[in-house]
């Protein structure tokens, strides 16, 4: 059930066709949920049980930042990003939700697709492209 079907409204504006996210022009959402696997645990190998949702503001979000704000409801999730958003008040990449184990290879993907393959290789490789990187003192 919806926060509507029960009679109660937030704001003064009525909501878009959908009642959703995505009836704000240019915001885009996608989402994939990976069930792989049956049986007990092997690392490495499975079973998996995990998905991410990416919201995108628009198009182009990091040369037109938005306005953003955040809230810490129990400080016990990973939000990678935040301090951005508290210091400059602005969002500039997409939202990714996923489990908090995932926070980190969401973002290095993010990074990764964005600035290119080369500019910063997804998961392990992020440390050793960092390490290559460095200069000595």
């Amino acid at each position: 059930m919806r926060f509507r079907d029960l009679g109660l409204r937030v704001g003064l504006l009525p909501p878009g066709p959908l009642n959703a996210i995505t009836d704000v022009d240019g915001v885009r959402v996608g989402a994939t949920t990976l069930l792989h696997g049956d049986g007990p645990l092997v690392v490495g190998r499975g079973p998996v049980r995990t998905g991410v949702t990416v919201v995108v503001p628009h198009d182009g979000i990091a040369d037109a930042p938005l306005f953003a704000g955040c809230h810490r409801l129990n400080g016990n999730g990973e939000l990678t990003g935040l301090e951005w958003v508290r210091e400059s008040g602005q969002l500039t990449t997409p939202i990714a939700i996923t489990n908090t184990h995932s926070v980190a290879s969401s973002a290095t993907r993010w990074s990764a697709t964005t600035l290119g393959a080369t500019a910063m290789p997804c998961r392990t490789g992020a440390f050793r492209w960092s390490a290559r990187r460095t200069t000595a003192r």
